[in-house]
């Protein structure tokens, strides 16, 4: 599915995402591309430097697993999805539309691709952690990554999957934490502190490893090494830039779901290439 070094390819991708992404907001005038951005290099390098999948078969068994748990974050979902040829660019339009497949949260029942619905934070890793440990039992090599944000890692949820995961020593899960330090109104240190949370998920038997977000050579070399014979689950954290790429938008919690006017836009467009 991908060459030895597809950085160009990511770069490339990953522009073509932010660029769809923010086209689909303005658009909609609706969304949260605050945190399409922040995620877009991540996903990017996943579909295109990383997974093993079959766009055409979207149920083969063999297919690596991938979870946004951080569901609000569709641009970024849609636009990987649509890229890796899941289905055709003229759907992105319809985005948030009535009865359109591209929800403002995905829905497995609508989209291929989909693994599960995603939008509440803190179920996408439970589910995850369940795949993974599914394809544990079977024997079965694909591997399951899951995306979540850091004000979501403030949900409980995640840290019993954390927990179970690091018991069950399921090398074959990697978790990526979005960790752009902002949430809906505020920094995730003053909403509710994280830090140090490399160690947290130390504690929790976890591998753990820090990387810049947005260096799509560095996730790559990091998401692609083999698990095997690691023992451990794998967490990411990905230091990140929310709204990374358009210049009024970086490190701004209003651009959590903030809709650009028509000004806006337009420089964003010219900032993007």
């Amino acid at each position: 599915m991908h060459a030895n070094d597809p950085t160009d390819l990511i770069h490339e991708k990953a522009l073509w995402m932010r660029r769809r992404a923010f086209q689909m907001v303005y658009e909609a005038r609706l969304g949260h591309p605050g945190g399409d951005f922040s995620a877009i290099d991540i996903m990017a390098t996943l579909y295109f430097g990383v997974m093993q999948y079959d766009a055409t078969r979207p149920d083969w068994a063999e297919r690596d697993r991938f979870i946004m748990s951080k569901g609000h974050a569709t641009g970024a979902l849609y636009t990987a999805l649509c890229a890796a040829g899941y289905f055709p660019e003229d759907w992105l339009p319809t985005y948030m539309q009535p009865r359109s497949m591209l929800n403002g949260h995905p829905n497995r029942n609508y989209l291929p691709g989909v693994e599960t619905n995603t939008g509440p934070l803190g179920h996408g890793f439970p589910v995850a952690l369940g795949i993974a440990i599914a394809g544990q039992m079977s024997g079965q090599d694909f591997r399951t990554f899951v995306l979540t944000g850091d004000g979501e890692q403030q949900e409980g949820s995640n840290w019993e999957a954390a927990l179970n995961a690091g018991h069950r020593k399921l090398e074959n899960l990697t978790l990526i934490i979005d960790r752009n330090r902002l949430q809906q109104g505020a920094g995730t240190e003053e909403t509710i502190g994280l830090d140090p949370l490399d160690d947290k998920y130390r504690a929790f038997g976890w591998h753990v490893e820090m990387v810049d977000g947005h260096d799509v050579a560095a996730l790559h070399r990091l998401l692609s090494a083999s698990a095997k014979g690691r023992g451990k689950p794998l967490c990411v954290i990905a230091n990140t830039v929310k709204g990374k790429g358009v210049s009024f938008m970086e490190n701004k919690a209003s651009w959590h779901h903030g809709v650009p006017d028509a000004a806006q836009f337009a420089q964003a467009m010219e900032e993007l290439v």
